[in-house]
């Protein structure tokens, strides 16, 4: 007679992979590779598991991807926010945005360039919907860069005049510029003079 519970056994079969090791390979091909150049074969192959376990684990490619972006943002895409809030000067903060946006970009570690920055900005029609989700991030960091600029002209650490949409979408563009000059060979001595050049213009803000 079996003495053992049914209840103490496990109940379905056990996970063949760790999650969060997977999404972070799928998120490095998805940065190194973009939207649509990453196959489904690619990403497998980087995550170690089957195209079952991945539609299992993530039920589609757009939903891996959306997952991915959000590890991006919670890790290496980070740095952005947090030199918004932790420096006290505005003008600091947008220095320390660029010039570890340089650093970072050219990172021999990882992928360069900047995984959100420029990513899917022309694609097929099936995948609008991907396109307006990396867009919406761009947008989300252009509104904190706007708004760390707004709050340092209510400090009185950046001129009143000065034009906080504006000056914040200068920064997003020098930072989108970086990160395709990165993927096109720039080294970080290249970039940081790029950065260096955009920290000038902005100090001419400073109040």
């Amino acid at each position: 007679m079996n003495n053992i519970e049914p209840s103490s056994r496990p109940r379905g079969r056990p996970r063949a992979f760790d999650r969060d090791e997977a999404l972070a390979k799928a998120t490095n091909t998805f940065w190194q590779l973009g939207y649509e150049g990453a196959s489904i074969a690619d990403l497998t192959l980087a995550m170690g598991i089957t195209p079952q376990s991945l539609y299992a684990a993530f039920s589609s490619k757009a939903a891996l991807y959306a997952e991915a972006l959000a590890w991006y943002g919670n890790h290496e895409g980070a740095a952005t926010a947090r030199a918004l809030t932790e420096e006290s000067h505005a003008v600091v903060a947008l220095a320390r945005v660029l010039r570890e946006a340089a650093r970072d970009f050219s990172r021999a570690e990882y992928p360069r360039g900047c995984m959100v920055s420029t990513a899917v900005l022309a694609c097929a029609v099936e995948n609008e919907a991907v396109a307006r989700q990396t867009s919406d991030l761009r947008n989300a960091t252009l509104m904190l860069l706007r708004s760390r600029i707004e709050q340092g002209v209510r400090d009185g650490q950046i001129r009143p005049e000065t034009d906080a949409a504006a000056l914040a979408r200068f920064v997003g563009a020098i930072i989108q510029g970086m990160s395709v000059q990165a993927r096109d060979g720039a080294s970080e001595s290249d970039l940081r003079g790029l950065a260096e050049h955009a920290i000038s213009e902005i100090a001419r803000h400073r109040a």
